[in-house]
């Protein structure tokens, strides 16, 4: 490191503003690596999710899978840290994790490589957080060549890992910002359990507002409908119309213009532009009139359409328009006079879910056949009925979309404060 160049964080604690700067010190000198194998004893399973962290095995596949292999598992403790080799899109070189559960568990030789840090110099709670900034993955880019993997996971030497530089400062001072970083967190796990359960709520309400399958009337109906007629069948293709995009190339991608609507941007219920989206010229919209969408547009992902077990399906707002229509994405359009919007909006959502699901049993998921689609029944109630069920459902979507952009928002707030309480070393 530089004389002229100091180890601090943008952002201190007051209590630590004229204290001394952090140390920096290679990960091998902080902590000890864990080679203690189960040899047969039970413990609980782990393996790892992209993101979330270190999860029972049961949890991440539905059951149990180590086989034969179980006897030669690294058994991990609570506030032990294990790097996975596995690349994933958000941590390229591996993603190391705190291992947070009073029972004791075991994760797989084979692709972890676990560690116990010493906890007279380092409060393990704070050590994750460097991890979850990718501390590692920035040096270990040095050490792994470009497709350098075995069996799936990375060539990673474990002598390069604990060669990792890590910053510090005193005890006091990481206790001190692992517990403003835990509250955080709190807040966001109590603010993403608020979602659930608006989800749950709607999830419910639909189940009650349209009928089951085999039945003609939804379980509840508001009191104003209850003695109308039975709903009415139809095809699929009585109603909508899914028209796909165009495969645009690189070539005629430009700076500014029309943002390209892609796969990627359909989310569930709104439409998630990237910071920087893909543009088309601004005269396309005149050369290709038919792909220009606009607001209270419907569009679906024809393509892996069900991800975290909810549909790919959005709506465009005000601020979405205009913009255009890519490969692989559809959008639907209403056949009939006597369909409200948001009633085919939220229907589509329900049924096209439950056809894809169906045909993706032993499989992966496939590209929407619309042909197949098309030949869906579904039954719909008169135009009254349908407006009514639609507001009282958009209302609902109305407070999930809110709580959603209160989660993004407090993730952002999350990234910067840890960007400002550790020090960058990229440049030391």
């Amino acid at each position: 490191m530089s004389k002229d160049k100091k180890l601090m964080p943008e952002l201190r604690f007051p209590e630590f503003a004229n204290k001394e700067e952090w140390k920096i010190e290679p990960l091998g000198n902080l902590s000890k690596e864990i080679v203690e194998k189960t040899k047969g004893r039970k413990y609980k399973l782990i393996s790892i999710t992209s993101g979330v962290g270190l999860v029972s095995q049961i949890e991440k596949f539905g059951r149990e899978i180590a086989g034969n292999s179980y006897k030669n598992y690294y058994v991990i403790r609570n506030l032990d840290f294990a790097y996975n080799k596995s690349s994933t899109k958000l941590y390229a070189e591996g993603e190391i994790a705190m291992f947070e559960d009073e029972q004791t568990g075991a994760v797989p030789n084979s692709i972890f490589t676990c560690f116990r840090f010493n906890e007279n110099i380092i409060f393990p709670p704070f050590a994750k957080y460097p991890f979850v900034n990718n501390l590692h993955g920035n040096w270990l880019r040095k050490f792994i060549t470009v497709g350098a993997r075995a069996n799936g996971a990375l060539q990673v030497n474990s002598k390069d890992l604990f060669t990792v530089p890590f910053p510090y400062p005193n005890l006091t001072e990481q206790h001190k910002i692992a517990s403003c970083i835990s509250s955080l967190d709190e807040l966001i796990v109590a603010h993403n359990e608020k979602l659930d359960v608006l989800k749950d709520h709607k999830k419910g309400l639909m189940q009650n507002l349209f009928p089951l399958e085999g039945e003609t009337v939804p379980k509840v109906r508001f009191p104003e409908f209850e003695e109308d007629e039975e709903w009415v069948e139809k095809k699929t293709d009585e109603i909508i119309k899914i028209t796909s995009g165009k495969g645009f190339k690189a070539s005629e991608y430009s700076n500014n213009g029309i943002p390209l609507l892609q796969i990627e941007n359909v989310g569930y219920g709104s439409v998630k532009w990237k910071k920087s989206p893909i543009h088309l010229p601004h005269n396309y919209k005149f050369v290709y009139q038919e792909l220009l969408l606009k607001e209270g547009d419907i569009v679906l992902a024809l393509n892996r359409p069900v991800t975290n077990n909810e549909l790919k399906i959005a709506r465009l707002s005000k601020f979405d328009e205009p913009s255009m229509l890519y490969q692989r994405v559809g959008r639907i359009e209403l056949l009939l006079e006597s369909l409200d919007e948001e009633f085919i909006f939220q229907i589509c959502s329900l049924f096209i879910k439950a056809f894809v699901i169906r045909k993706s049993i032993g499989s992966d998921q496939p590209f929407i056949s619309l042909k197949e689609l098309y030949t869906q029944k579904v039954r719909l109630p008169d135009l009254l009925e349908q407006q009514k069920i639609a507001s009282c459902l958009s209302a609902l979507d109305e407070l999930i979309n809110a709580q959603t952009e209160i989660i993004e928002q407090l993730q952002l707030h999350k990234k910067g404060l840890m960007q400002g309480l550790f020090p960058n070393i990229e440049n030391l």
